[in-house]
């Protein structure tokens, strides 16, 4: 497995700027799926039995830590007043400086990941009146060519490469769109995190992230995983655990898993993205001594 080559910019100190593109999605998840992930000092946000996560994936083309692309799995979002914050269930990212600053410095599951991406050219077929307009005019211009991407996101474990998930981003990009073509204009947003009580950072943390970018609606991504098969997530997704409880890493990974088959609401295509991520603060004493833990594989 190839990584990023040691050629940090941390040190220069937070905030921290990132650049590239992002898919921004949101899924509805089970509270019961959600709710091991969370600390005991936070409370889930939910309703109906359900509470609003997701994932964030993201190509940086230049960040502290130069060029790499992350997965961020958010579990639920969650409340600490006054506010409202997402919470990461795992992070893969294909770089050794990203991986390192995020667990060390910022709390998050942070795993090291290979992102394989392949391009998939698809024609759609004309209806019945563009196919009498092609006859009449000879022009084959009506058949739709759409590219489509599929990123298959594997996991680094010891010596092994594991095959995490694959995701295919059914939203399309014509050969001859232009790249602001139905594009909001720029905006400005904060999305405030909670991270820590990971083995490598027990305090509860939180830090900022503010992003500038132009946003575009897209047609949510489809995710497979062969991880958790149908059997294993209905009997997997009814267990239930207590603030007491040690979630292990492969239980983490499964319940990642199932947070990313939850079903999608709402897909936000970011590009032109510009993202500022602050130095995390410490929320609250470290109190749990037997919670949610991460494995360092």
């Amino acid at each position: 497995m190839k990584v990023k080559e040691r050629s940090s910019r941390y040190h220069f100190g937070p905030p921290w700027l990132f650049r590239g593109s992002a898919l921004y999605q949101l899924h509805l998840v089970k509270a019961e799926i959600a709710r091991a992930f969370i600390p005991k000092e936070l409370r889930l946000v939910e309703a109906f039995g359900y509470t609003l996560g997701g994932f964030f994936l993201a190509q940086y083309e230049d960040s502290p830590a130069g060029k790499f692309d992350e997965l961020v799995v958010i579990a639920g979002i969650v409340w600490n007043p006054p506010s409202s914050c997402a919470w990461a269930a795992r992070v893969l990212v294909n770089s050794d400086d990203a991986c390192h600053h995020g667990r060390k410095e910022v709390g998050l599951p942070s795993h090291i990941a290979t992102f394989s991406k392949k391009i998939v050219t698809v024609t759609e077929k004309p209806n019945r009146s563009q196919s009498f307009l092609n006859r009449i005019f000879m022009n084959s211009t009506f058949a739709n060519q759409m590219e489509h991407s599929e990123i298959e996101v594997s996991q680094a474990k010891r010596s092994s490469i594991i095959p995490f998930c694959n995701i295919s981003l059914p939203f399309s990009v014509t050969k001859s769109e232009n790249g602001d073509k139905g594009m909001m204009p720029k905006i400005r947003m904060s999305l405030p995190s909670f991270s820590g009580q990971t083995e490598d950072y027990p305090h509860l943390l939180k830090y900022s992230c503010e992003i500038e970018c132009r946003v575009s609606a897209v047609p949510p991504a489809k995710v497979n995983s062969s991880i958790v098969e149908k059997e294993s997530q209905r009997s997997f997704g009814n267990k239930t655990y207590g603030n007491s409880d040690i979630l292990s890493d492969e239980e983490a990974e499964k319940r990642s898993i199932l947070v990313l088959l939850s079903k999608p609401i709402l897909a936000l295509k970011f590009s032109f993205l510009k993202m500022w991520v602050g130095a995390p603060s410490i929320v609250g004493p470290m109190s749990r001594k037997k919670e949610v833990r991460f494995s360092s594989t």
